[in-house]
């Protein structure tokens, strides 16, 4: 290991037990990248638990990103995001990038990152998820996960033994990659009994589900979930056996050894047509989802974070307010929608005997609005925020720590068609915004007000990390939620506590059956 001065003059090295490591100096942060932390899953591994990485000799260089999980990509962007995976990709994609202020013996907190992109894409190597402004501005040491997604991670085959661990193999990485968290982060100049598990969307939901997995769960010890889609319903083993079929009737095969010898490219050319043949018009569509079963994920991750996860656990919630204005507010077939059909999908979640009362609900909360102003803001509920409020609802009553927030920050993107859409808060709370410049729902931003909030966020995210509470001198008091006052963080143009932000969703829903 080096020391302390050498770490910021010099190439950076850390010895591990599975070798030796030699990142780079990044603007006087340490950061190793491309750190394996589990053995390759390829050939007979594949579709397999995580296993430990065998080592390696001599000394590895860790100045080159992994590549990330295959998945679909789309060379010249999307109108919101601008992309969320790149290329190179592979089988091979279990590794980690780690930001240290400095190699030492310093003991400072931990953040590790997980990325969502709906279970089918993103790539914690990606340059809008660099730790280090988080590691820099917070003396904090930064982890960012690559794991496996898409079909590689979440199609569940038919050889698995029920007592195997093959149907959730996504979360079987993110546990391996905690477990070295654990056994080598002190090498980093970080702190075990320190950790925080962060993550956004899909990535969120996999942080809740951390939270209670028996081998996980007294390996952090707070957690931040940005817009985690608590409302999905996540299908039992042998339901989603049956879902998978119609990926494999893609495939044109259901033989586990001709699976695991496919070159990785035909599954994901075949998950374009799998979205196309499981999307439902008016959900959030994604052709994957974790399961429910007994070896891997044995409860809802709602029900894991309320029932399973230490009591102490500190928890920082919250969504953005629209949030589903990501998959909808652009396309033109959602556009056109007749408030007749918006008022059958509002059917399926409150009754057809309740769904024009509250379609009008909907539209009296939004002057104004069109048909499919009225549906995202229905997915913005359903699928985010009333889960969300839900638990933040009933860890308050329990008496366990929770913080909440709404960010209110429009986008201008798009003649201001996005609003607060989702993702939006991430160029935020990374305060990053020249490795967003590629995205077009950051373009425009008033620079002033834009950064006065990113460094609100930015620093409420370190404190949480550091102290297991969001409060700064920048910001205003930000209680724990509780059930009198429901007080939640609002970050806006003026960034200050609003009380029960989702008091009329909350007054349909629990109004619903």
């Amino acid at each position: 290991m080096t020391t302390p001065e050498a770490s910021r003059t010099s190439t950076p090295v850390v010895d591990l037990e599975t070798g030796r490591l030699a990142g780079a100096d990044e603007s006087g942060v340490a950061v190793f990248r491309g750190v394996p932390y589990a053995a390759p899953p390829v050939g007979e591994l594949r579709w397999r638990p995580a296993r430990p990485h065998p080592g390696w000799s001599g000394t590895r260089d860790a100045t080159v990103d992994g590549p990330s999980a295959p998945q679909m990509y789309l060379p010249h962007g999307d109108p919101i995001l601008g992309g969320h995976g790149a290329p190179p990709f592979s089988d091979d994609c279990l590794t980690l990038n780690v930001w240290t202020p400095s190699v030492d013996d310093a003991a400072r907190p931990v953040l590790v990152w997980i990325h969502g992109g709906g279970f089918v894409s993103g790539s914690g190597s990606l340059p809008i998820y660099s730790g280090r402004t988080l590691a820099d501005n917070g003396d904090l040491v930064v982890v960012s996960v690559n794991y496996r997604i898409g079909a590689l991670g979440y199609l569940c085959l038919d050889d698995a033994d029920d007592a195997d661990e093959s149907a959730n193999v996504w979360i079987t990485d993110l546990v391996a990659a905690l477990h070295w968290v654990r056994q080598n982060i002190a090498r980093f100049g970080g702190d075990p009994d320190r950790v925080t598990v962060a993550g956004q969307s899909g990535g969120a939901l996999s942080t809740a589900a951390l939270t209670g997995h028996p081998k996980a769960r007294h390996l952090f010890q707070r957690a931040i979930l940005q817009s985690p889609p608590l409302g999905l319903e996540l299908p039992d083993r042998a339901a989603y056996a049956r879902h998978c079929a119609g990926f494999l009737d893609l495939l044109g095969t259901r033989d586990p050894a001709e699976l695991r010898a496919m070159q990785w490219e035909r599954l994901i050319h075949a998950t374009g047509a799998f979205f196309a043949a499981t999307s439902r018009w008016g959900y959030w569509a994604t052709p994957f989802l974790p399961v429910v079963d007994d070896a891997t994920m044995a409860r809802h991750p709602v029900e894991s974070l309320l029932q399973d996860a230490d009591p102490d656990i500190d928890v920082l919630i919250g969504w953005t307010r629209e949030e589903a204005t990501f998959g909808f507010a652009l396309s033109e077939e959602y556009a056109t929608a007749t408030q007749e059909r918006v008022v059958r999908r509002l059917a399926e979640t409150f009754g057809a005997r309740d769904a024009a009362t509250a379609y009008r609900a909907y539209a009296a909360a939004r002057p104004g609005s069109r048909p499919v102003d009225v549906l995202t803001d229905l997915i913005t509920d359903e699928l985010f925020r009333i889960p969300a409020v839900n638990v933040a609802e009933a860890r308050a009553e329990s008496g366990r720590p929770v913080w909440a927030y709404q960010f209110d920050y429009p986008t201008p993107a798009h003649e201001g068609l996005l609003g607060a859409t989702h993702c939006l808060e991430l160029p935020f709370v990374f305060d990053n915004f020249d490795q967003w410049a590629h995205a077009p729902f950051v373009a425009d931003m008033p620079p002033q007000s834009r950064d006065a909030l990113a460094r609100a966020m930015h620093r409420a995210w370190i404190s949480f990390a550091r102290t297991g509470d969001p409060n700064h001198d920048g910001l205003p008091v930000w209680d724990r939620y509780d059930r009198p006052s429901r007080g939640t963080m609002r970050f806006d143009t003026i960034t200050g506590i609003v009380h029960d932000p989702a008091e009329h969703s909350r007054g349909l829903f629990h109004r619903r059956g």
